[in-house]
């Protein structure tokens, strides 16, 4: 490759080139004697094109032009986006975890403590429901809601709780009360016979006894109360629908 003329030189050409009134002619723009502030390009030692470096013959230091700043200015602009996309990207998939770990922490604590019927579905019916009125009743109106089943039909506990009385209970007869962590006691009445005892940890769906028609009966059925905090019974129907049980 040919070598190109020094800096120097090319500069002391292109002055006595106007000085002599001649017309020099820069990257397609002519300069004309001094009907124009001349200005000349360095030559690019890559190409021999005119390059980015523009000079005056003033001998004043060389003007840079705006080409390569700009270019740099662009190249940090999208290393910077880049870099911004990625940390949204990444803090997205730590939101989008964290978010399936809490639903599934969710899901796990609701089948937890998922209500169940108290008597397998297809083998009761309800005989009496809550608020009842009737003389039959001591308090003048029905406590709880009634399971008519064939007696010795295993009762399941609704709930997941604590057994915290078994026994027999005068007009209820046989009684399991099953406290739930929430302070409502589950009451199970009429029974038969039980398969638990106070202290007891059950789940829900586990056998706790049998269906009876003991305490104040006309025949055997499950007598189901629930009393949130252990004080006035409410409507058991409404309780289950509640927990996602429809009796």
């Amino acid at each position: 490759m040919r070598a190109l003329p020094s800096m120097p030189v090319v500069v002391g050409i292109a002055a006595l080139a106007v000085s002599a009134g001649g017309v020099l002619s820069t990257n397609g723009t002519q300069l004309v004697g001094n009907d124009a502030p001349p200005r000349f390009s360095a030559a690019n030692a890559a190409s021999g094109e005119i390059g980015s470096a523009v000079y005056d013959s003033t001998g004043r230091s060389p003007v840079l032009s705006r080409d390569s700043d700009r270019d740099a200015l662009d190249d940090a602009s999208d290393a910077s986006l880049v870099q911004e996309v990625e940390l949204q990207a990444e803090q997205r998939n730590e939101a989008l975890g964290n978010l399936v770990e809490q639903v599934e922490k969710e899901v796990k604590n609701i089948n937890l403590n998922r209500w169940s019927l108290p008597i397998e579905a297809g083998i009761y019916r309800l005989s009496a429901t809550f608020g009842q009125a009737g003389s039959y009743w001591s308090s003048g109106y029905h406590t709880g809601l009634d399971f008519a089943a064939p007696s010795g039909t295993p009762i399941m506990s609704v709930a997941n709780g604590v057994v915290t009385s078994v026994g027999y209970e005068g007009a209820y007869g046989n009684q399991t009360v099953v406290t739930l962590e929430d302070g409502t006691e589950i009451w199970y009445n009429h029974q038969t016979s039980y398969t638990v005892s106070a202290g007891d940890n059950v789940i829900a769906g586990q056998v706790i006894g049998y269906v009876g028609s003991t305490g104040n009966s006309t025949g055997p059925h499950l007598h189901l109360e629930v009393r949130p905090g252990g004080g006035d019974p409410v409507d058991p129907f409404a309780a289950l629908v509640v927990n996602g049980v429809n009796p």
